[in-house]
């Protein structure tokens, strides 16, 4: 038993003196190295700042295309996907009710017309009779009032025979009667004229005739205008060139009219105009300030993996939506790739709007700067092995590393800062990540 204890005894004192000569100094070098500071080294080369975002593909234009008339789908030539020109007919519904509505208007119409060329001629009749009556009327006074005086003229002169006994009583009555007959008819010719007057008066209600018949004309006119406008508007054509992107109806299917109908008519069908394309994307409030007309973008979408669309901002909304208290902006981009006829309308893409770019900057990454209040440090770590707490001046940031402009040269060492505890000196006043002050307000913009 004691021998057994014994060997155990030495046992012990072996494996602990092993340890003290093999493991113990290993340990503490694995511990001594783990202890000392990570460091990165100032490299130069790219760095990109930009927006992401997401939004939908639209077309340049999208119309919605309904008849303004009802009736019966007749022809419904086009599909959809199927290209289209300007002025092609795209929809036809039955014309008979419009056909005979406008019989009706041109038989109005002719009814009217007649009616204007009667009313014309008898204004022009009564014209020209007044004209030869008033013609008539004058001569004849012109002749009694001839009469009337020498009449006159004769009783006189009788009157004066008959004073000197050389003419008769009865030849001095009968030139009294003559000028007395004479006065007569000289007032009927001067009633006559009178009468003309209220004749020529008579005028005015031939020619409100006609002005009414004139007035009637016209409405005729535009009611067979309306009718023939209403016969045109059977059939549809396409307002511009573009692909029937959706078909609402089907030939056979009775529709209402898009103008008449309380409901806003019965949609046919969208016709897209894909000559330009653009993506109307939604844009944070913190990166709109970002954002200018012109900025390049990077576009991509699930459709097409690995692809990437050019394409430049056409339109920054001047007011924001707010949408369960987030304030977002509409940032209108057009696709200028070669291949934007892949994209289709309302495909969601992603886009990376290209705010500033460096091909040969200095960087290093966001972990080895720290911001305190307005200034940014970092330390050196120099060849002697000693540390240098410098202050820097940085440019723009991709969310991961720094553009270092100043405090720092090519090929130095810097520390990187740890987690925890000390990951406090890399935010900011609002303790954001010191690499989100740049880069957009999210990781890896």
């Amino acid at each position: 038993m004691k021998k057994i204890l014994v060997l155990l005894l030495v046992a012990a004192g072996a494996g602990g003196g092993y340890y003290y000569w093999k493991i113990r100094p290993a340990t503490l070098a694995a511990k001594a190295d783990a202890q000392k500071p990570q460091t990165v080294k100032a490299e130069r080369g790219p760095i990109r700042l930009a927006v992401a975002s997401t939004g939908r593909v639209v077309a340049n234009l999208e119309i919605e295309i309904k008849c303004k008339a009802s009736g019966e789908v007749l022809k419904l030539p086009c599909d959809i996907s199927d290209p289209v020109e300007k002025g092609k007919l795209v929809l036809e519904v039955d014309p008979a009710d419009n056909e005979r509505m406008l019989k009706q208007a041109d038989v109005s119409l002719t009814s009217s017309q007649a009616k204007l060329a009667i009313a014309r001629q008898n204004l022009l009749i009564a014209q020209r009779t007044i004209v030869a009556n008033r013609e008539r009327a004058t001569s004849a006074l012109r002749s009694v009032e001839s009469r009337a005086q020498d009449a006159r003229t004769k009783a006189e002169r009788i009157n004066k025979l008959l004073e000197k006994k050389l003419a008769s009583q009865e030849d001095g009555d009968t030139a009294e009667t003559t000028a007395v007959q004479a006065a007569a008819d000289l007032d009927n010719a001067r009633t006559r004229i009178k009468e003309l007057e209220i004749e020529e008066l008579g005028l005015k209600v031939k020619e409100q005739e006609v002005a009414l018949a004139a007035a009637q004309v016209e409405s005729d006119q535009i009611d067979r205008s309306l009718a023939k406008q209403r016969l045109d508007d059977t059939t549809v054509v396409s307002p511009i060139k573009g692909v029937v992107t959706s078909r609402k109806v089907e030939i056979g299917q009775i529709i209402a009219s898009g103008v008449s109908n309380v409901g806003g008519g019965t949609t046919v069908m969208y016709i897209a105009d894909l000559s330009r394309v653009f993506v109307l994307a939604s844009v944070d409030e913190s990166d709109i300030g970002k954002v200018a007309v012109g900025q390049k973008v990077t576009i991509t979408v699930d459709a097409f993996p690995g692809k990437r669309f050019r394409g430049s901002v056409a339109r920054r909304a001047p007011k924001g939506v707010v949408v369960s208290n987030v304030v977002t902006f509409e940032v209108k981009i057009e696709v200028l790739d070669e291949k934007k006829s892949l994209l289709q309308p309302e495909m969601t893409a992603n886009v990376e709007v290209l705010v500033a770019e460096k091909q040969d900057a200095l960087v290093v990454p966001a972990e080895a700067v720290a911001r305190k209040r307005t200034q940014y440090l970092a330390s050196v770590l120099k060849e002697d092995g000693t540390t240098e707490d410098r202050t820097v001046e940085v440019g723009i940031s991709d969310g991961f590393r720094y553009e270092v402009t100043s405090g720092v040269q090519e090929g130095e060492q810097l520390i990187v800062r740890k987690t925890g505890a000390d990951s406090t000196a890399r935010k900011g006043p609002q303790g954001n990540p010191a690499g989100m002050m740049f880069g957009g307000g999210r990781p890896g913009r």
